[in-house]
């Protein structure tokens, strides 16, 4: 599912005249809310009404290509795996402007109680609506 649509802008780019590392965690972040509401119906104000939220635990990011000022990005993202308290999400970014893949995330976060700041679990309701988006099992 498509999550986030952006716009590397010039103020994005380092010395190097490439998007710095701070733009692209943060396209993944905002496309993580995104996904977190499509896939479980999770928004932020639920972190002051029910004082629930997600901590992330676990970032790997694997960097595919250059992305340069004025590039136009799209993040996709594949629910890889719901546990008790956990989900594992892999995004691609991908620079619609050069036809390619910019990089790629694969995150782990847990539920979180906000006030008891520590995990909980993940809730049948949750999980089943989750599921719809649940990548398909290799074989």
């Amino acid at each position: 599912m498509v999550v986030h649509q952006g716009v590397a802008h010039p103020n994005m780019c380092d010395i190097m005249g490439h998007m710095t590392t701070r733009y692209y965690v943060a396209m993944f972040d905002d496309a993580s809310y995104h996904f977190l509401f499509k896939a479980f119906g999770w928004a932020g104000d639920h972190a002051q009404t029910e004082g629930v939220g997600w901590a992330d635990v676990k970032h790997v990011i694997d960097y595919a290509d250059e992305v340069g000022a004025g590039d136009l990005l799209e993040i996709s993202a594949q629910l890889e795996k719901i546990g008790g308290k956990s989900i594992t999400v892999s995004y691609s970014m991908f620079n619609i402007s050069r036809n390619n893949l910019a990089a790629t995330l694969q995150s782990t976060s847990v539920y979180f109680d906000l006030t008891a700041r520590k995990a909980i679990p993940i809730t049948d309701a949750m999980r089943d609506q989750a599921s719809t988006y649940l990548a398909p099992a290799s074989p």
